[in-house]
């Protein structure tokens, strides 16, 4: 269901810490001059996969979330090794972000390790949001339709779907589920350019977002 807006703050869910503009953060409708180099924007065929697990030889921060909340990554293994590393790290930068927003901790250390630059700030600002308002998330945010560019051997674009229709708002203090009816304005389409570090490590560094986006919308 769509979530309702927290007073005096555009609409909060799951993954709005990525909803950052070119210059800056905060949501708002692509444009060509926005878009990242590289980005494919055709639907993906890859079949369904769990969420994506922690590789074996990076020592990774802790992403796991309450019981209450749930993540469902599909499509995101397509059998090509270099792809599927993009694509594990691009949904851990989503699950950086949403541990981050139920711990209440703008320093998480998720957040550092899979952002970086513009976007690590402007994730960082969202999560105060919920901060601010004493608030975090519930429910299941489904993942879907990736795509990867890869541009050489250590920059990508990746493009996705967010289903944010079952996941709410949730005040800390009183408990309360704020729910609404889904509509147009709980898929989300992004496109973000991530770059491998030297430890191997696919760090997203900007992140473009249109809410309602006809690429999403069932």
């Amino acid at each position: 269901m769509k979530r309702r807006s927290l007073p005096l703050v555009a609409t909060v869910t799951a993954t709005a810490a990525l909803l950052l503009a070119a210059c800056g953060s905060g949501e708002g409708e692509s444009s060509d001059k926005d878009k990242i180099a590289g980005a494919d924007t055709g639907d993906s065929s890859a079949s369904v996969s769990p969420s994506p697990s922690p590789s074996a030889d990076v020592n990774r921060p802790d992403l796991s979330l309450p019981s209450d909340v749930k993540e469902v990554f599909e499509d995101w293994n397509t059998g090509d090794a270099a792809t599927d590393a993009v694509l594990e790290d691009a949904g851990r930068s989503m699950t950086a972000v949403t541990r981050a927003i139920t711990e209440g901790d703008t320093k998480s250390p998720a957040l550092s390790f899979y952002y970086e630059g513009e976007a690590l700030a402007g994730a960082a600002k969202w999560v105060q949001t919920f901060v601010d308002h004493n608030a975090t998330i519930t429910g299941t945010t489904r993942y879907y339709a990736p795509t990867v560019d890869l541009s050489g051997k250590t920059t990508a674009a990746v493009t996705l779907c967010a289903d944010e229709s079952k996941a709410f708002n949730k005040f800390r203090e009183t408990n309360k589920v704020d729910r609404s009816a889904p509509s147009d304005n709980s898929y989300v389409y992004y496109v973000s350019r991530l770059e491998q570090n030297s430890a191997g490590v696919w760090v997203t560094s900007k992140v473009i977002s249109k809410r309602g986006s006809e690429k999403c919308i069932p």
